[in-house]
Formats: structure tokens, sequence, C-alpha cells
């Protein structure tokens, strides 16, 4: 299959494109294979085709790697190939220049006619270093694998780009079966693209060795990946279950000191999400034991040898794990935020998204449903908070029809 020629439209570029506009620094970072650099090469391609000036640099090629050396470098490489007038140029696997954030913040601060595009991969350097030194001068974009309506909108051909919702009542099977692949595969570009399960299980494959040897031996320093891959490994087993910090020391034969350092090192490079449990005092979220979800469902179902083939009980916890992505995509602002509830007797509510003062509880159910019901559980929330909303997410129940 030829797949250079398939562009996969991602809801960001529009965006990054209006960004484009601004003097400000835009940053794109994102998981490794996410789509940073073809999204990237798809906004250069706009910018061509309009007439402006573009000069692209991508740091893991040598040649392009000398010409960030210095400041000075640079600035003599723009000159030579935009000139003294308006241009973008676009930096790409930022992370691999050391001091990036300083570096940038140099370049900006000479208030310069060019406008930057930087992206990068999911290190810590260059989520937290890069992005406090240049505090005040970029805008930052955080780019997932595809979603599941990116990935809909694909399989339909885009057909259905302003009806999802009829399509899915109309053509049930079709959509069953759409939703099935992603549940089993997830959103990894060229997993997606690929054709045969042997093709994804490779491509999945390599992207998770990459990134253990990219990302967390060389970028993070860390000596025993082994040790970080079995980690990796548990997580996805018990993805959506309360951590037990300790249990987890115990087993994998390392610090809890190290344990905290490398989950910590699994959110900051966009594998892993954490959500804490809420309590109407919030000082008590930080200090309970939290639930970690992974950001793609494909990788998670990779690391927990389910790739491809899901059982029941899995598929139930690899829904849970989309619906966790689908509430993060449609509460993305600082304002909000989401939860787990769980009491001493073990009344659970899987999510409680709190904005303000509000929260809207949310059960969560893979198996069908012939009618409306409510767990135990989500009434007692219910009965205890009374909230304006509530919600009870099924796969297959439409009350309406």
């Amino acid at each position: 299959m030829n797949t250079e020629t398939i562009y996969i439209k991602r809801k960001i570029i529009s965006s990054l494109a209006e960004h484009l506009n601004c003097p400000e620094i835009t940053m794109l970072v994102g998981p490794r294979q996410s789509g940073k650099t073809t999204i990237l090469k798809r906004l250069e391609a706009d910018l061509i085709a309009a007439g402006r000036q573009t000069l692209w640099l991508n740091l893991d090629f040598e040649d392009d790697f000398h010409h960030v050396s210095s400041q000075g470098a640079l600035l003599q490489k723009i000159r030579l190939e935009l000139g003294s007038g308006d241009g973008v140029v676009f930096i790409d696997e930022i992370q691999r220049k050391e001091n990036a954030g300083l570096f940038l913040k140099g370049l900006y601060d000479q208030a310069l006619p060019w406008k930057f595009v930087v992206s990068g991969s999911g290190s810590v350097e260059l989520k937290e270093k890069i992005s406090e030194s240049l505090a005040g001068r970029k805008r930052l974009f955080e780019l997932s694998t595809i979603s599941l309506g990116e990935f809909v909108d694909f399989r339909t051909d885009y057909r259905y780009t302003d009806k999802l919702r009829d399509f899915f009542l109309v053509e049930t099977a079709k959509s069953e079966r759409i939703f099935r692949e992603y549940l089993l595969y997830g959103g990894y570009p060229r997993v997606v693209l690929a054709d045969t399960h042997q093709e994804k299980l490779a491509i999945i494959n390599e992207i998770f060795r990459s990134y253990l040897e990219r990302d967390i031996v060389y970028l993070l320093r860390v000596e025993k990946s082994d040790v970080f891959s079995h980690l990796v490994r548990i997580m996805a087993s018990q993805s959506g279950k309360i951590v037990n910090y300790s249990e987890l020391a115990s087993t994998l034969g390392i610090s809890l000191t190290t344990v905290k350092n490398y989950l910590w090192y699994l959110e900051k490079t966009f594998i892993l999400w954490i959500v804490t449990p809420w309590f109407t005092n919030i000082r008590k979220e930080i200090t309970k034991a939290p639930i970690y979800y992974f950001q793609d469902i494909g990788l998670r179902n990779f690391a927990a040898g389910s790739f491809g083939a899901l059982t029941d009980n899995e598929a139930g916890f690899a829904f849970q794990t989309l619906i966790h992505s689908l509430l993060k995509e449609c509460f993305p602002l600082a304002d909000t935020s989401i939860h787990y509830w769980r009491t001493k007797d073990k009344a659970e509510v899987d999510f409680i998204i709190r904005k303000g003062a509000a929260v809207t509880p949310i059960e969560v159910k893979y198996r069908e449903m012939k009618k409306p019901e409510i767990s135990r559980s989500f009434r007692g929330f219910l009965e205890r908070y009374h909230p304006e909303n509530a919600y009870v997410i099924n796969k297959n129940l439409n009350p309406s029809s």
C-alpha cells in the first residue's frame, strides 16, 4: 500500500494555521510518530502555495543540525535562504538542540522578521524546560494520536464530517466495525494506514521500541530500560485501576521514588494520563492513590499483550480508556479537571468532571444495555451530592430510540 499519497485530516491544523499569523513561536509537541512532521509539512506546502517563503530544518539530520550550532549560524542560514524579507522557519525535532529553550528565546527577543515554528517529541526537556524558557514568547499546541472522530472521518472518506451522529444511527453495522477497529488498534497514523494485522503489529512494536530506546534511554538517561518496559506493561494491564506504588516497587525491584519518577516520565512523554480522586476537600486529591490511562489505546493494547485481539473483559478496560481520551478532548480547558470517585466501602464512579464548583459524574458501561440503568455506586453519588447533570456512557444504547 502506498501511504505517501494518503492524508489523514487533523483538527489541530486549522488552529496551527491561524497562529502562523501571530509573532509568538508556534510550538507543536506530542508523542513520537503521532504525525507532527506530516502536519508541519502540510502547513509549509500551504504557505508555499500562497507565495510565502519557508525554510525547513530537521535536527534528526546532521546536515541540518549544524545550522543550529549557534544563533549566528542559524541566522546566516536563514538569510541565505530567505533574505531579509518575510518568511517562516520550521525546526523539526527541536529537542535535539541542547538548551533549546534559551536558544529560541534569544532568537525571539531579537524581534526578527521571520516566524518560527518548532516541533518535537515528548521529552521532558522539551515540555518542561523549553516551555518555561519561552514563557510569554510561544503558544504550545499538543498533538495526540488520531482521535476517534478523526478516524471515523478518515474511514468514511470524509462523507459525513458534519453529520457523524446521523451516520452512527443509520449505519450501525459499519459504525460497529469502525469503532471495533479503533478500539483494537488505536490511532498512531502509520498503524491506521497499515493494511494487515501483521503490519500494524510490526509498526506498533517499532514505535514502542523507539520510544524506549530514544526518549527513555537517550533523552531521559534511564539506564534500566528493561525495568521501564516492564512498568509500562504492568500499567497497561491495570489501566483504569487504582495504583499501589509500593506494590509496583516491590514487583519491579526498584525504589518507591524510582517508580514515581518513571510514572512522571510516562506522563511527560505523552504515554500516560494521571487521574486523581475527587474530594470536596481538594487538598486530599494529591495525597491519595491515582489512576492512570494510556493516551493511545493501541499502545495500551500492545503493552498489555492484547493488540488486535481483546477479550470481553479487556474490551471493557479499553473502552474506558477510550472514553477518558474523549473526555480529555472535550474538556481541554484549565478550569476543567477529570477525576474518579471511590469511597472506603468501594463505591465508585468512573469519572467526575469538575468545572468550578460544579461536578458531573460519568459512568462507563461497555456491555450491551437493553434499557437505561445505573449502578448502586452511581445512585449513591447522585443522592449524596445532587449534581445538576449525570451521564451513563454505553457503546450501543440510544435512549431516544
